[in-house]
């Protein structure tokens, strides 16, 4: 039942399926032990909730190889749980979201497909009150540090990954992330020596294994490469080896960072009581949203670990603003197309905008690669 205290109600959800293709083929390690393909398209779902008010809020969940149309369906069966419902009571309608898909589990793809809506929501909040959506929040900080990755990827020689290293930092972008976790270690140092000195030691570089080691390999490589001065070594293990992780914590000195392929805030719970990271990446569209992402940044903040979240850069920089201590985000330009608007950089960091909400309104090229699209109305 709603009383007067109901400001709002839902009156429509659009959910769509967009396919993104990619410019070439993208290889990191699981491509080179043989575990996955070269990627080359991202399945991106889209949430669109209109309330009573007129305004409508974007939300998004993606699925880089297998899983899309399975998030899709999913969000097209919970469309009807939403309309009616007050839009600003968001954690309350997580959990009415979350409880209509129960038997499918708490992790995955079924909340996977609620983040989508639980963005648009957050967004949607953000944007009645007139503010950015970090500003909604209480932001720490009006920009971001950030870094590039999609220049360094292992399909890229040597010779490109320099130069784009060294376009990324003309851009204004502050620091570089190399792929490492190749079959023969000696090629990943050989490539972290190159980016090293060509870009001295003052630029923050850091490494992502993907989490192609193992426990030996993994220290053994982390040992090699402490000297670099990285900002950190990423996913050295396997994501769930929460134990492999805290013993890499406690040994090295270069900061160990783990935590995008955790599907929930349950997850990270466990991660950060192992003491498996001194960087944790949570990735708001895998965990559930906005709301549970909320409740991973207490976590963390409450044990001193940092914070640097995983892609969706169109989100993830109002809640890296909102964390109370210096954050990093995540540069990635694939999603530049699917929106009408772009992220400001300089000065090494990711600055907000004063458009309320998120920001970002879906493009017509967007619209023009949509696959599946559904609609439910009160």
């Amino acid at each position: 039942m709603s009383g007067a205290a109901t400001l709002d109600r839902v009156t429509e959800v659009t959910v769509s399926s967009v396919v993104l293709p990619l410019p070439t083929g993208v290889s990191d390690a699981k491509v080179l032990t043989g575990r996955q393909q070269p990627m080359t398209e991202v399945a991106v779902l889209f949430a669109e909730i209109t309330a009573e008010s007129g305004l409508t809020g974007l939300g998004l969940g993606y699925s880089k190889r297998a899983g899309g149309p399975g998030q899709f369906a999913h969000a097209r069966e919970l469309c009807p749980v939403l309309l009616g419902a007050d839009p600003s009571d968001i954690a309350k309608i997580w959990d009415r979201l979350m409880w209509a898909g129960a038997s499918v589990g708490r992790g995955g793809l079924a909340v996977q497909a609620i983040a989508a809506f639980d963005i648009a929501l957050w967004d949607l909040k953000a944007k009645r009150a007139g503010l950015p959506l970090a500003k909604l929040l209480g932001a720490h900080r009006d920009s971001v540090r950030c870094y590039n990755t999609t220049g360094g990827f292992l399909h890229l020689s040597i010779e490109e990954v320099l130069d784009r290293a060294a376009e990324s930092l003309a851009r204004g972008i502050g620091g570089v992330k190399l792929k490492v976790g190749h079959p023969d270690s000696a090629i990943d140092l050989a490539r972290v020596t190159a980016v090293r000195e060509k870009l001295g030691d003052r630029v923050p570089l850091m490494v992502d294994a993907n989490q192609q080691w193992d426990r030996a390999t993994a220290r053994r490589m982390c040992r090699a490469l402490d000297p670099f001065g990285l900002a950190w070594i990423e996913e050295p293990l396997d994501a769930f080896d929460f134990d492999g992780h805290a013993r890499l914590v406690s040994t090295f000195d270069t900061p160990i960072a783990t935590g995008e392929m955790l599907t929930s805030a349950a997850e990270h719970a466990r991660l950060i009581g192992a003491g498996g990271a001194d960087i944790v990446q949570p990735d708001a569209p895998r965990i559930g949203g906005i709301t549970q992402f909320l409740k991973e940044m207490a976590l963390a903040d409450s044990e001193n670990i940092a914070l640097a979240p995983h892609f969706a850069m169109e989100v993830h920089v109002h809640l890296a603003a909102a964390y109370p201590r210096e954050s990093w985000v995540e540069h990635f330009e694939w999603f530049d197309p699917l929106f009408d608007e772009r992220m400001t950089i300089a000065d090494g960091r990711m600055h907000l905008s004063a458009r309320p909400g998120l920001g970002v309104s879906l493009s017509d090229r967007a619209r023009a690669w949509t696959v599946a699209e559904y609609t439910a109305r009160a």
